[in-house]
């Protein structure tokens, strides 16, 4: 494993060259609907030019039931790679068939080698944010063919960590805050509006710490995630997980991740920098990067140094036999 410092990626970063990156707002230059098991999922892709020559990058959004409009900083990286994004089925500008029984990890896992063989892609690099770095990682254990490289951004690796993380970062919170999440979840009200602004207080300081939180451009008019299923796979919150992936642990599989893999959290993830460095050290080809002063919106808050931090990797892999073979 390799830990890369703060300092040691900025100086990565230095030594690339001038590089006039496409806009994150640009169309795509592709898109259309491929179907999976049990509907049709949306994807757009970005940088057709360097297909053939490239591995093309999958990035998977988070949620569940969120969309791809939070991964477009992703589009800058397609003057080098082609860049593919989707939404999952069940959200966004994907089918919505409503049949809970398609909301599992193996199925959504599936998706990524019906994109493939849609899309005819014999190599690529998998990349998601959070419930996304989930199914990357997922996906990476399995050691598929023409898998080249993984990025794992704030990624849920196992659920009972996630939430012990959470209540350590709950217990630095005023007492009132702190008393307020208790009562309402031991309650069963996490509906209520006290319990709503607790959850807030939360956010600020480890979803977004900016205010407003930047990104909205990507977000709005875009389309819409599905709470139902968030709340069905997950729960109310970020922090309490009494949904379908309560017990969710790939941890123990990490081991089996063949490929040079980036571990990238924010300093006040939800994803804890602990535990990332932690899982990324059950990677025997990895490299882990804190964003400084991020919470779990790492590419919101600070798109250009975490973009940044995935074209060095993307460098390095040009500079390995990874890139090559």
């Amino acid at each position: 494993m390799i830990k890369l410092s703060f300092h040691l990626i900025a100086a990565m970063m230095l030594a690339l060259p001038a590089l006039t990156a496409p806009s994150a707002h640009q169309d795509p230059e592709v898109a259309g609907y491929i179907q999976v098991d049990g509907g049709r999922i949306w994807y757009r892709m970005n940088g057709t030019e360097h297909l053939g020559k490239k591995p093309a990058i999958i990035m998977m959004h988070g949620g569940p039931g969120g969309t791809h409009r939070g991964n477009m900083p992703y589009v800058q990286l397609a003057d080098t790679y082609p860049v593919i994004l989707y939404d999952q089925l069940g959200t966004g500008n994907s089918d919505r068939p409503g049949d809970q029984k398609n909301w599992n990890v193996e199925r959504f896992v599936a998706e990524i080698d019906h994109i493939r063989s849609a899309l005819k892609l014999d190599e690529i690099i998998i990349a998601g944010h959070s419930w996304g770095g989930t199914l990357s990682a997922e996906y990476a254990v399995r050691s598929p063919k023409g898998l080249k490289a993984a990025i794992l951004s704030s990624p849920l690796i196992n659920t009972e960590q996630w939430i012990a993380d959470n209540q350590a970062w709950i217990d630095a919170l005023p007492q009132d805050v702190r008393d307020t999440i208790k009562m309402h979840e031991a309650a069963g009200t996490t509906d209520h509006p006290d319990y709503r602004a607790a959850e807030a207080e939360f956010y600020k300081r480890h979803m977004c710490r900016q205010d407003p939180c930047p990104g909205r451009q990507y977000r709005q008019d875009g389309p819409k995630g599905n709470g139902v299923m968030y709340e069905t796979m997950w729960g109310p919150t970020e922090f309490f997980a009494p949904g379908t992936l309560k017990n969710y642990d790939v941890s123990a599989r990490l081991e089996n991740i063949a490929v040079p893999t980036l571990m990238v959290c924010g300093e006040y993830d939800e994803a804890a920098p602990k535990s990332c460095y932690k899982y990324a050290g059950m990677i025997k080809d990895s490299r882990t990067v804190i964003i400084p002063d991020a919470g779990h919106a790492t590419m919101a808050e600070n798109e250009s140094l975490y973009i940044q931090t995935i074209r060095a990797f993307l460098k390095e892999l040009d500079g390995t036999s990874v890139a090559k073979k």
